[in-house]
């Protein structure tokens, strides 16, 4: 029984090996799935933040039509100036302020033709140029025209103290245009207006032609007035082509 005791420890000693190698084996394994499901983790997350990462596609617009505008006090001939403010202060005319001629500009005629006995005719001419930009976030150039040709629209119709206002479209200016006459009394004279709404591609031309008769003389009449507004308009429209070539 003695010589029994230390064989018996032996067996046992060797049947617990094949135990110890179980329990390690499966230990690895067990180590080893949580290893790749950590791979597939990390996996998943940097295709997330990849997917989060890439910029949303930029909105399209169409692009504005013009990129340039003409010389306001160019934009009208001389010979129209000429006839339609016979006797202006400044022949060439008065550009308006603009800290970017690129976007804005304007200029203005305005004189006295003193027929002595038989009175004095006054005259005004201006014209108003505007260009946009198109924008993602506003829309085309075109667009942004077209909605602002509305709102300046809106703004004639609402002169102060106008009266007899009439308004309708304006053939052959531009993309589009609108007319609106009226008359205004002020330093005792019936002033005659005419004004025009243009839009060209991007641009907005903006023209407003007015009379009235001094001392006696005759107020000019609606239509010549409209007739004259309509001529320098065109002209106005063609020099924004023209400044683009």
């Amino acid at each position: 029984m003695q010589r029994s005791a230390p064989r018996l420890s032996r067996i046992l000693a060797c049947a617990a090996v094949p135990v110890m190698l179980v329990a390690t084996g499966c230990s690895s394994d067990s180590d080893g799935g949580a290893g790749a499901g950590s791979a597939q983790d990390k996996a998943s997350a940097s295709a997330s933040a990849s997917s989060s990462a890439t910029p949303s596609p930029t909105p399209t617009v169409e692009p504005a039509k013009f990129a340039e505008l003409p010389q306001a006090c160019k934009a009208i001939t001389e010979k129209t100036t000429a006839s339609l403010v016979p006797k202006a202060k400044n022949k060439k005319g008065t550009a308006a302020a603009s800290t970017d001629l690129t976007s804005r500009g304007g200029c203005a005629w305005n004189g006295l033709d003193d027929k002595g006995v038989k009175g004095s005719q006054y005259r005004w001419l201006d014209v108003s140029f505007y260009r946009y930009e198109s924008d993602p976030s506003l829309g085309s150039g075109q667009e942004r025209a077209r909605e602002n040709l509305a709102k300046e629209l809106a703004k004639v119709q609402a002169t102060p103290g106008a009266k007899k206002l009439k308004t309708a479209p304006a053939t052959g200016i531009g993309d589009e245009a609108t007319s609106v006459a009226y008359q205004v009394h002020k330093t005792d004279e019936d002033f005659v207006y005419a004004s025009i709404v243009a839009r060209t591609g991007n641009v907005l031309v903006l023209l407003s032609y007015n009379g009235a008769g001094y001392a006696g003389a005759a107020t000019p009449t609606e239509k010549a007035i409209m007739d004259g507004a309509v001529k320098a308009a065109k002209e106005a429209v063609t020099a924004v082509a023209a400044a683009n070539k």
